[in-house]
C-alpha cells in the first residue's frame, strides 16, 4: 500500500526488527523509533545503547537492506502531563544512542534526534516572536537543541491544530486550517492567517534564543482524526488536508522558517486499542481504516483522488455477534455492556460518534461484535450470559459499521490486524498519489 501510494518515507514508533526488516530493499526511508520506557535504561549505562544500536538498527544495514535515516528517542517526553518523570533521563539517551551510531561507523549519515510536542515552547498571548522553550525544561531543552545543532540532526516537532480547536473552546475555527476565511494574527511585521505557521515561528524563535537558528525543522505528526470529538469528522479531516497539502506544495516554509519543511502525516491507520485518556479521537487518526482501505479523497498537487488502499486483504468469515433478547435485567445488559466495551473498543457509539444513533439493541450488538472481532471471532465470547448470538447476515447500520477481523494468519504476515495497527507516520510527497 506503501509504494502504491508512492509514499517514501515512515516514521516508525518502535524498532521491532519483525516490522523494520519488511523495509528492506523498497526504497522507503525510515525514521526508527524508541518508546519512553526505554529512556531511563539508555540513559543509564553506554551499554544499552551499544547493544540497542546492535540490535535495531546496523543489523538493517546491509547492501539492499533499510534505508535509515533517523532514531527518535522517545516520543514528546516532556509533555506536561508526565510531570517531569523522563527529564533526567532523556538527553542522556540521546547523547547515548548518537555516540553508539558513530562508533558503529554511521554518525555522518543516520542522526539521532526526539520528536517533542509543540507544548515544549510558547509565547503566552504575546505572538510567536515572543516564543521561549517553557521554563521548567527550559535549561534541557537547550542542552537538546545545542547537541542537535552540534551534530547536525533536525528538531523534530508534533503539532496538531485539530487539538488547538477541540482543546480551546474560544479558538477560532478557521485559523486550525488554511482556506483563508481565519481573522489574521498580527506579531510586529508578520501576518499570520493559520495556526501552523504561528506555531512553527514560535519555535524558530525558541530555537534562536537558545542559539541555535541554524537546526533545520522537520514535523514529525500532523493530521486531523474523523471520529471521536465533535470537530473529528471526516468532512473536516478532508478541509484540513485539502488546505493543508496545498500550502505545502508551494514549499515555502514559514513567514521566519524560509527553508521546505518535512511534514509526517499522522496517522496511516486507524488504532482501536490506543489509549483514548485524552479523547475517543485518539484511535481515529488514520487516513485508512483499520483494514487499509481510504476514508476520503486527498487533493495532491490539485487533483482530488482516493488513495490506493491496501489489495488482496484477508478478512475472517464474514459472521457477527449480536445480542439476542432473553429475558434478561437491566443490570444484566449493563454489566455485559460494561464488559465488552472495556475489553473491546466501544468508542464509536459515544456522542457525535457514527454509531451514537443507533437504537438500544443495535448499540448492543455493536459492542458485543467488536469484542468478538479483536478476540478473532472466538465463538466463547459471543455468549455474554446467553444475550448473543452469532450471525452471517451483515449487522451493519447507515455508516456505523460493524467489522470484521483480518484473518489472524495473513495479520501477522503484513504486520496489522483488527486489534492494533502498523503505527506509521507517512511523510508528505507531491509524489504520493
Amino acid at each position: 500500500m506503501l509504494k502504491d501510494n508512492n509514499i517514501t518515507k515512515v516514521k516508525l514508533f518502535d524498532s521491532d526488527a519483525w516490522v523494520v526488516k519488511h523495509f528492506a530493499g523498497t526504497g522507503i526511508e525510515v525514521m526508527l523509533g524508541i518508546p519512553n520506557l526505554h529512556l531511563a535504561s539508555l540513559a543509564d549505562r553506554y551499554k544499552h545503547a551499544q547493544e540497542w544500536v546492535k540490535a535495531n538498527l546496523t543489523r538493517h544495514l546491509y547492501e539492499g537492506g533499510v534505508d535509515i535515516k533517523y532514531v527518535a528517542v522517545g516520543n514528546e517526553p516532556f509533555l506536561k502531563a508526565y510531570n517531569g518523570s523522563n527529564l533526567q533521563t532523556t538527553y542522556p539517551a540521546l547523547w547515548n544512542i548518537q555516540k553508539a551510531i558513530n562508533e558503529a561507523g554511521h554518525g555522518d549519515k543516520i542522526k539521532a534526534t526526539i520528536p517533542q510536542n509543540a507544548d515544549v515552547y510558547d509565547s503566552g498571548t504575546k505572538g510567536p516572536s515572543a516564543g521561549d522553550f517553557r521554563p521548567d525544561i527550559r535549561a534541557t531543552m537547550k542542552q537538546i537543541v545545542q547537541f542537535l545543532r552540534d551534530n547536525n540532526a533536525p528538531f523534530v516537532v508534533n503539532i496538531y491544530p485539530f487539538l488547538s480547536l477541540s482543546l480551546n473552546p474560544d479558538f477560532p475555527i478557521e485559523f486550525a486550517f488554511f482556506s483563508g476565511g481565519a481573522k489574521p494574527v498580527q506579531d510586529g511585521q508578520i501576518t499570520y492567517d493559520n495556526v501552523l505557521d504561528a506555531n512553527l515561528d514560535t519555535l524558530v524563535w525558541s530555537l534562536r534564543r537558545a542559539n541555535c537558528g541554524n537546526v533545520p525543522i522537520i514535523v514529525g505528526e500532523i493530521g486531523w482524526p474523523t471520529d471521536g470529538d465533535k470537530y473529528a469528522t471526516v468532512d473536516l479531516a478532508k478541509k484540513f488536508y485539502d488546505g493543508f497539502l496545498k500550502k505545502i506544495s508551494k514549499s515555502k516554509g514559514t513567514p521566519l522558517y524560509k527553508e521546505e519543511i518535512e511534514y509526517y502525516l499522522f496517522g496511516l491507520t486507524d488504532e482501536n486499542m490506543k489509549s483514548i485518556a485524552p479523547g475517543d479521537f485518539e484511535r481515529n487518526w488514520g487516513i485508512y481504516r483499520y483494514d487499509g482501505q481510504p476514508k476520503f479523497p486527498m487533493d495532491f498537487a490539485g487533483i482530488s483522488k482516493m488513495p490506493v488502499g491496501a489489495k488482496n486483504v484477508k478478512y475472517l468469515e464474514k459472521k457477527w455477534c449480536v445480542y439476542a433478547s432473553n429475558g434478561e435485567t437491566p443490570d444484566q445488559i449493563a454489566a455485559s455492556m460494561e464488559y465488552a466495551c472495556t475489553h473491546g473498543d466501544c468508542t464509536a457509539l459515544n456522542y457525535g460518534g457514527p454509531c451514537s444513533k443507533l437504537d438500544n439493541s443495535t448499540k448492543i450488538s455493536y459492542a458485543y461484535n467488536m469484542l468478538f472481532q479483536m478476540m478473532y471471532q472466538d465463538v466463547e465470547t459471543c455468549d455474554f450470559g446467553g444475550l448473543a448470538k452469532i450471525v452471517t447476515r451483515n449487522a451493519s447500520v447507515g455508516n456505523c459499521l460493524f467489522p470484521i477481523a483480518l484473518d489472524t494468519d495473513w495479520a501477522w504476515r503484513v504486520g496489522t490486524d483488527v486489534t492494533f495497527s502498523f503505527v506509521l507516520a507517512c511523510f508528505v510527497s507531491l509524489l504520493l498519489l
